[in-house]
């Protein structure tokens, strides 16, 4: 068995560490003396198991798990990537891959196209949603999971290999020729005037060209009259802070630091200001944020918060105020180490969780309100740290019915859904604009009608907590509560037609939006996922009110939150 170079070993784990060999020679001291001594113990650790362990051992596979094991002990987002991961990653931060642009799924034991991305390899030469993957390059990938498949169809961009599918209603299996290309993951996915004054615009991720598009689709919206602005930052977990910097400077003037980073050693820390012209700095603006709202993404609202430049719309951000390196590894591995907070222009740090002060038990915990510091926007308006960015306007996001939940990919291994969208698909060539497009009352009768075939049921937590109930009162020895706790059972009665009623127009939102991603791809989806939504309407609400906006971001509205 091949045997592991325990010199070099001891040279990537001082690379982990962060010091060098170098380090030894200092001029000691007790923790240059523990870094050696554990060092030392490790490699005889491993050794030891290499020689002498009952059964052979991975080396490449033995020192992944101890790295990220040793990893785990800071925080989540220092990760340690292998040469494939390392490119995989790299991909990732790009925004770009070598591939066929499409999301695969699974699919009853199989693998299936979910959705190909418009202008794509795979939409332009004739792939579709519910289409169920049989050979790549001659080879069958029945049998292998998603990330297998999607490894298949990866390749150099240019390259060229060939897809056999079944489509559902076809008699006989279709060949398709690819081609692979770069794909290029839109960060800007979709943008338009809301109405005759304000723009739109989404910024899904900070990876790619996230600045080049938004300037494009702020220009464009500028040109067809827009007065002012909602920036949708919801569920973007972030990517690149040099793109964030320059998204801000197209509505902060020149000159101004838009965040700033601390670290341990000096090389982490810098100053990052606007350093160009902006394109506005007087527009209304409103940025709408959630839970899902991360990183760069903190920075950008943060920064606009900050200097009172927009109104934050939405529920409180993640709070991540952590900032990654990522280093070259010998042998194309990499590591992702976290090298720096970052603070807002106010001086706050937003990170919620303190990695720092573990539980007895190794659990962290957010950071508790009352231990938040207070800090002032330019206006005086009052702003805290430590738990994300707080909004201007909080709107409560709805929960998901239970039923939903169900329904969606992930727990309804029967694809109810995506079956019956397919079948739609089959019977009807086109449909109407998204803008103009519903579901009809008919139609959804049809997707009742094939739930009840399918035999399809759910879990619901009142039944399950009723359950439980009456489990703890015959614990407890209250018999006499039975009677109610059997009149309760009745009313909680499993009736699929009555929730479907109740939530009918949830259901006709998720068909329709599936429905939507097959004719007119990305765009469709997020239009109808656009119609009624609460934060644009607050975000709306707010811009039409020229005296609420202004009042919001002035020091007399200011208050402690």
């Amino acid at each position: 068995m091949k045997k592991l170079n325990y010199k070099y070993f001891s040279v990537i784990i001082c690379l982990l560490l962060g010091i060098s060999v170098s380090v030894f020679g200092d001029g000691g001291g007790k923790k240059t003396f523990d870094k050696s001594k554990n060092l030392d113990l490790f490699n005889a650790v491993y050794k030891e198991v290499d020689q002498n362990y009952v059964d052979s051992i991975d080396p490449s596979k033995t020192i992944t798990i101890g790295i990220n094991s040793m990893l785990e002990s800071l925080d989540p987002y220092t990760n340690y990537f292998t040469e494939d991961e390392a490119k995989d990653f790299s991909s990732q931060i790009k925004g770009n891959y070598g591939g066929i642009g499409a999301v695969i799924t699974p699919y009853k034991g199989q693998v299936a196209i979910a959705e190909p991305y418009e202008n794509m390899p795979a939409a332009k030469t004739g792939l579709k949603a519910g289409d169920i993957l049989l050979e790549v390059d001659g080879k069958t990938v029945k049998g292998l999971n998603t990330g297998d498949v999607s490894e298949r169809l990866r390749g150099l961009a240019g390259s060229s290999f060939t897809i056999k599918v079944q489509r559902p209603g076809s008699p006989k299996t279709l060949t398709f020729k690819m081609v692979r290309q770069s794909i290029q993951i839109p960060a800007v996915p979709y943008y338009d005037m809301i109405d005759s004054n304000t723009g739109y615009i989404l910024l899904s991720s900070f990876t790619g060209q996230p600045s080049k598009e938004f300037k494009e689709a702020f220009l464009d919206l500028n040109k067809r009259g827009m007065k002012s602005l909602v920036i949708d930052l919801r569920n973007n977990g972030g990517g690149l802070l040099d793109e964030a910097v320059d998204i801000a400077n197209y509505f902060l003037p020149k000159g101004k630091e838009v965040v700033s980073t601390r670290g341990r050693i000096s090389q982490s820390g810098r100053i990052y200001k606007t350093s160009s012209d902006p394109l506005n700095t007087e527009m209304p603006v409103a940025v709408v944020v959630n839970s899902g709202s991360a990183s760069a993404s903190e920075v950008l609202s943060g920064a606009l918060q900050d200097y009172d430049r927009a109104v934050i719309i939405g529920e409180r951000t993640f709070g991540k105020g952590l900032v990654q390196t990522t280093r070259s590894l010998p042998y194309g591995a990499a590591i992702k180490i976290t090298t720096a907070k970052y603070y807002t222009p106010s001086g706050r740090c937003v990170q919620a969780i303190d990695y720092k002060h573990r539980n007895p038990d190794g659990s962290v915990g957010r950071i508790p309100d009352s231990l938040t510091n207070i800090f002032h926007t330019a206006a005086g308006r009052i702003v805290r740290d430590g738990g994300g960015i707080t909004p201007d306007f909080n709107v409560k996001e709805k929960k998901m019915p239970n039923l939903l939940l169900y329904l969606t990919d992930g727990l309804d291994d029967k694809k109810n859904v995506f079956d019956f969208v397919t079948q739609y698909c089959q019977q009807h060539l086109s449909i109407a604009p998204a803008k103009e497009f519903e579901l009809s009352d008919d139609d959804y009768n049809a997707f009742k009608e094939q739930l009840k075939k399918n035999n399809f049921t759910y879990d619901r937590q009142s039944v399950k907590m009723l359950k439980d109930l009456r489990e703890m009162a015959d614990f407890e020895g209250y018999q006499d509560a039975k009677p109610e706790l059997d009149s309760l059972e009745k009313k909680f009665n499993h009736n699929l037609d009555q929730d479907l009623n109740y939530f009918k127009k949830d259901v006709k939102k998720m068909i329709a939006t599936e429905i939507l991603s097959r004719y007119q791809y990305q765009k469709g989806a997020i239009i109808e996922e656009l119609k009624g939504d609460d934060d644009l309407q607050k975000a709306m609400e707010v811009l039409h009110d020229n005296a609420l906006y202004k009042k919001t971001l002035s020091a007399s509205d200011a208050k402690a939150k």
